[in-house]
């Protein structure tokens, strides 16, 4: 399925620039709490505010919106709210900055420098408990009047422990997305020299071949984020080869359903469109001459081929 930008001005499609990121309306979630709700709410409230159209009647789901309209060139994090990619601002009807450079610039610069401070903050303290002798273990007698001394946590100490747990959530995120990213089973390797199991997976005989038909069917694949290319050829010859399920799919290559069904899709569409100068239709008279014996005898002439 082709996505387009619904950006007004924007013609960016995923069929020919494949190179860019196409991203859904942020979702409304309500099973983490009155939190999360408020935040996903007024996140999807500013970007349907910088689309400036009228949706009414039509499916919220199938709108995208292109990762050329982002500074960085993709969307910030859910709890990265101050970051100016938490929001589309590039070339959009509710940004229209005179100077590109003089808009998009300090906007970075100061996310860049929250970050710092942050970070310096973070790392100060760190310091500091780092230099403390280490605690006294004895146990304090109580006090006379039977209460306990208790330690106050400042203000200045619980922002800078929120802002910690902020950018430990921020990397696990980052770094999760990597290892999904990084890790991939069925790759080149998995195949290269063992003929065996290119014989299984896909039913060609050889490594090669299969090389092949990838560099030729390549240039006119789909680009998806969760999977490269050659995971979608392979995906796609296993279902042919192997008739598995939709399930085990999603489970072996760690997608969802969903884009199991559409790589299926895109890469038999294109499979049908590039592979069919490659089937070569034998002549009337080449079929007749290798009909069975069987065949001739009951249909003689009238009949050519038998699907």
């Amino acid at each position: 399925m082709v996505n387009y930008c619904r950006v007004v001005g924007c013609h960016n499609r995923s069929d020919r620039e494949t190179q860019l990121m196409y991203y859904r309306l942020p979702k409304v979630i309500k099973s983490q709490g009155k939190d999360w709700e408020n935040l996903t709410s007024e996140r999807r409230r500013l970007w349907l505010q910088c689309l400036q159209q009228n949706f009414d009647g039509k499916n919220l789901e199938n709108i995208r919106v292109c990762s050329a309209h982002f500074i960085t060139g993709q969307k910030a994090e859910l709890f990265q709210k101050d970051n100016p990619d938490w929001i589309p601002s590039v070339n959009m009807v509710c940004h229209k900055p005179k100077d590109e450079k003089s808009a998009v610039s300090p906007a970075v610069t100061r996310f860049k420098r929250r970050q710092n401070r942050s970070q310096k903050k973070v790392e100060s303290e760190v310091t500091a408990a780092e230099a403390l002798p280490p605690p006294d273990t004895t146990e304090e007698p109580p006090l006379e009047d039977g209460k306990e001394v208790q330690t106050d946590v400042t203000g200045p100490l619980m922002a800078s422990m929120m802002d910690e747990l902020q950018t430990l959530r921020t990397e696990n995120r980052a770094l999760t997305l990597q290892v999904q990213n990084t890790v991939h089973k069925y790759d080149k390797s998995f195949f290269e020299g063992k003929p065996e199991k290119v014989l299984l997976y896909t039913g060609f005989p050889t490594f090669q071949i299969l090389l092949t038909l990838f560099v030729y069917l390549e240039p006119f694949l789909p680009t998806k984020k969760s999977l490269n290319k050659f995971e979608m050829l392979i995906l796609t010859l296993m279902r042919l080869r192997l008739n598995v399920t939709a399930s085990f799919l999603a489970y072996e290559f760690n997608v969802s359903l969903s884009t199991v069904s559409r790589v299926l899709i895109d890469v038999i569409d294109v499979m049908f469109v590039r592979m069919k100068p490659l089937i070569i239709w034998p002549s009337r008279e080449n079929l007749r001459k290798t009909m069975p014996i069987q065949f001739r005898k009951y249909f003689g002439t009238k009949m050519c081929c038998n699907h």
